[in-house]
């Protein structure tokens, strides 16, 4: 009993009443918790607000529909992706990979709408996403592409030659860099490898074209739209290789630091041999090398597959492959013609298929040019190619076009099935002068007897294409001027190149022809022109065409003026070129049309831009003689302020060193300047006014052109500030030409008698015109000059005049306070180099003879006179008149309150003379 009562109290069970709770256990786990929000930045909450487009699917869902098994599915997320990309263009940097991935990865899509929607939107983003930005990505972009280029279904073939246009457009660097894939799968496209015994033999693998019946197309214009992609990409090759060539010289254009510093040469400090000029190769660029070595790059570290066309192993194994292949398409094309009888004459489809054969050899052509051994190469092609060349190119050369037209009835070709006309929408030209280049480059002059049956062929094309008058566009003209150049090189005879530059000239004679066109012909003659005159040093045998074409230049560009800056620019260099070699017939005719050229009101010198004024101005020193109706002209253009004061400078530096003062140690061509003619030029360009200009400003009168003074006969004329600071530019080059003349004493004399012969007895003088004349007198006088009283007298009403001007300028006139060092630097410096002067100015200062409002003004200046230091010793010499002159002021003051202007007077009076030993008495009686 007792043992069952002691089992029963271990498990007792514990009754609850209704209503409680039951108690924690002692060794219950406590689950209690506490939350607190997390405050996430905006930036992290994008998933929740990312943009959506008008079904409201974010960029999210449209990029996992694409992996959708339904077509439409797949289409739809395809055009809401670039309806939401549209709108919201920040998206495509937030998620590029991922949309690239995707876009790329239904190329191959069996759909042919889900991939008609893909080129949609990758041409979109094409134009949205910069090729640095796609570059990481394009791997894989350019293995899906290759994966539809060599896809089994016909239809995602096709597709993939548009996706291919938009990235040769958008990324040509990009793809080419790839070259060896896709050049492969050109290839498969359009042939398959020929299954034979060869195989066998492990000789190489020969390529047949292929034929697919299953196509929407015909073979021919399957193989026209393949070889059409083709060309686009090895131009892009090509133009990508020249880049990489030309990188040196790009990169020293596109970078600001690498500019061209020209060697600054001026005529003060060279002139006379004072001081050699050093030049330096290249303008400060890199050091040119003129080795017969060349450096490798570094992508010749790199195997042959990766270095693509660049590598001559790579380009020999493209072409060993894809000519052949041309080789037949040629062929089909020229037996699918309708009328085998018409030989010669093409259909429209067959013309651009083979067109399109022609343009790829002529890209691998240039590819081959741009490799070390160019001639090794050139060779191996000619040993390889030029047979079939001949046969199959040249058999029916020249090429027309035949295009059939349905006939109305009343038509008078109603009988005949095919008409013949001109069809502009096929260039039947170009295809003829591409073949032409073609073979030309197969042809030396070593070769010249050999291949002369049709070398003559394409001579005869070229010669009779340039004399037809036809209207030639730019891109034929460049190949017809190029097939020229090469047919000049294999035979250099004046016989066989003289009908050949006439062709071309009879080309340039055409009006109206279109500006590119007129630059091409140029570029030619110039270098055919220079080529000539590195082999007329040994062989003086000139073209007389070429002779024709250098002696009409000039008068061409007198007739051009301002209508086409470019051209111009063009005939200057041409021009300069020319006469720096002294070319006879181009110096007589620039000599016939100088003063057409440099004419001061229409010339080609003074309409022209600042840079073309430049580059014009350096042709001024070849013309045989000046004579003096064109030192006119040019001393017009100077002081006209239509051309620049440096061109200006130039101008009067040029004319100096083709006189007979230049200092040439060898003796000059003769009677070039005449020593008046060259006189007056300085003089009339030192004037800088015309006698017609200054006659006519005598007539102006008052404020606030004129500023004149009761003491002085001399009015001023106020020219602009631009005009001042132009004509004082030029101001300083005449002095220094007149400062290198050996006879100084003559040359005073000169200037002596023109100033009192065209100035002396004027009213009103040019301020310019003052200021320079007394600059001359400063930068000429020595002590074997002699002034006239005249010209003392002159020179002293001007400095007066300006003395005064400069005293009554206000603050507020900002223009002409400009001119006040220039034009006081000059009055100072004749007042202390001509003491005559000083003193005929202090005694025209009779201030009885002035208004009241002037006498501050003359006080003014006494001060100044008296502080400067370069006249303080005149000053002491002139003493009694200046103290007659205060004594004056004065007795007109008298009765009056002392004003500060006169108390400061005194001042400068008893501190700068009066301290000196004592002249006359009377000065005690002022003060």
């Amino acid at each position: 009993m007792t043992k069952k009562r002691k089992h029963q109290e271990d498990f007792q069970k514990v009754k609850f009443k209704v209503g409680k709770k039951k108690p924690k256990l002692e060794n219950a786990t406590d689950t209690t918790f506490k939350t607190k929000a997390i405050q996430i930045p905006e930036q992290l909450k994008e998933d929740g607000v990312l943009p959506t487009q008008n079904r409201k699917l974010n960029i999210k869902d449209l990029l996992s529909q694409m992996h959708h098994y339904s077509p439409g599915v797949k289409h739809n997320a395809l055009l809401g992706l670039k309806d939401l990309l549209s709108q919201y263009p920040f998206v495509i940097d937030a998620h590029l990979s991922s949309i690239i991935s995707e876009v790329a990865a239904v190329f191959t899509d069996k759909d042919s709408g889900v991939r008609g929607a893909a080129v949609h939107l990758l041409q979109f983003l094409a134009s949205k996403i910069r090729a640095e930005q796609i570059a990481p990505f394009f791997p894989l972009v350019s293995a899906h592409l290759s994966s539809a280029m060599t896809h089994i279904s016909e239809g995602i073939q096709e597709d993939s030659l548009k996706v291919l246009d938009v990235l040769l457009e958008a990324y040509p660097a990009l793809l080419t860099d790839r070259s060896v894939i896709f050049l492969k799968n050109f290839v498969e496209l359009i042939s398959h490898q020929q299954l034979s015994k060869r195989l066998k033999s492990r000789e190489k693998l020969s390529w047949m074209l292929s034929v697919n019946p299953n196509r929407r197309v015909t073979s021919q214009q399957w193989r026209l739209n393949v070889l059409i992609r083709l060309k686009k990409f090895l131009q892009a090759v090509v133009d990508g290789s020249s880049e990489k060539e030309d990188e040196g010289l790009q990169e020293q254009k596109d970078n600001p630091r690498s500019v061209r510093n020209p060697i600054c040469i001026s005529w003060k400090v060279h002139a006379n041999n004072q001081q050699h000029i050093q030049l330096f190769e290249n303008g400060g660029l890199r050091p040119k090398m003129n080795s017969s070595f060349r450096l490798r790059s570094l992508a010749s570290v790199m195997d042959s597959a990766g270095k693509g066309l660049s590598s001559a192993e790579n380009l020999k194994s493209f072409i060993e492959i894809i000519i052949p292949l041309l080789i037949e398409c040629w062929i089909e094309a020229s037996l699918a013609q309708s009328a085998p009888i018409l030989g010669n004459l093409l259909e429209s489809e067959s013309q651009q298929l083979m067109q399109q054969v022609l343009s790829i050899i002529h890209l691998l052509w240039k590819l081959t040019k741009q490799h070390d051994e160019t001639y090794k190469m050139e060779l191996w092609l000619r040993v390889n190619y030029l047979v079939d060349f001949k046969h199959h190119f040249m058999r029916h050369f020249p090429y027309s076009l035949q295009e059939t037209v349905k006939h109305k009835k009343k038509d008078s070709c109603r009988g005949n099935k095919y008409c013949m006309t001109s069809s502009n929408s096929v260039d039947h030209l170009l295809l003829n002068l591409t073949l032409c280049d073609i073979m030309v480059s197969l042809a030396s002059t070593s070769t010249l007897q050999t291949d002369s049956d049709w070398l003559d062929m394409i001579r005869k094309f070229v010669t009779d294409t340039l004399q037809d008058g036809s209207k030639l566009t730019s891109k034929q003209v460049n190949r017809l001027l190029g097939v020229t150049w090469r047919l000049m090189q294999i035979q250099q005879n004046k016989v066989a190149t003289e009908p050949l530059i006439k062709a071309v000239y009879t080309l340039y004679q055409q009006r109206n022809l279109p500006f590119p066109v007129r630059t091409l012909l140029l570029k030619f003659f110039s270098r055919v022109y220079q080529k000539e005159d590195l082999r007329t040093q040994r062989i003086r045998s000139r073209s007389k065409v070429l002779s024709r074409w250098l002696a009409g230049l000039p008068q061409q560009l007198a007739l051009l003026g301002l209508r086409n800056p470019e051209l111009s620019n063009q005939l200057i260099d041409i021009i300069h070129s020319a006469a720096s070699r002294s070319n006879k017939e181009l110096l007589q005719s620039l000599q016939a049309t100088a003063a057409q050229i440099y004419d001061p009101l229409d010339g080609a010198l003074v309409l022209l831009p600042a840079e073309a004024q430049r580059r014009l101005g350096q042709p001024g020193y070849f013309p045989p003689h000046l004579p003096a109706g064109l030192l006119a002209a040019l001393s017009r253009c100077c002081i006209m302020g239509r051309v620049s004061s440096e061109l200006a400078a130039t101008l009067i530096g040029i004319l100096h060193m083709r006189s007979s003062f230049a200092g040439w140690k060898c003796q000059v061509q003769d009677n070039s300047v005449n020593d008046v003619d060259y006189f007056s030029f300085l003089f009339s360009t030192l004037i800088g006014f015309s006698r017609e200009e200054l006659t006519s400003l005598q007539a102006i009168r008052g404020k606030p052109h004129i500023s004149q003074t009761q003491l002085s006969p001399v009015r001023l004329y106020l020219t602009d500030l631009d005009q001042f600071l132009h004509h004082w530019a030029v101001t300083e080059m005449i002095c220094h030409s007149l400062s290198t003349i050996p006879s100084q004493s003559q040359c005073f004399d000169i200037l002596q008698t023109g100033i009192c012969k065209y100035l002396v007895g004027l009213v009103v003088i040019p301020d310019s015109t003052a200021g320079s004349v007394l600059c001359a007198i400063n930068k000429l006088l020595d002590q074997a000059c002699i002034l006239s009283e005249t010209l003392h007298k002159f020179l002293a009403s001007c400095c007066y005049s300006l003395l005064y001007f400069l005293l009554t300028l206000d603050k507020e006139d900002a223009e002409h306070l400009q001119k006040r060092d220039m034009l006081w630097g000059s009055c100072i410096s004749a007042l202390a180099l001509l003491p005559r002067l000083l003193r005929l100015m202090l005694q025209s200062l009779q201030v009885s003879r002035i208004c009241r409002e002037e006498l501050p003004v003359v006080a003014q200046l006494l001060r100044l006179l008296m502080q400067h230091g370069q006249l303080r010793s005149h000053m002491i010499t002139n003493e009694f008149l200046v103290q007659q002159i205060i004594k004056d002021i004065m007795t007109l003051k008298s009765g009056e309150v002392q004003e500060q202007w006169l108390t400061d007077l005194h001042y400068c009076f008893n501190i700068y003379l009066a301290s000196h030993p004592p002249g006359p008495g009377p000065i005690n009686s002022v003060y």
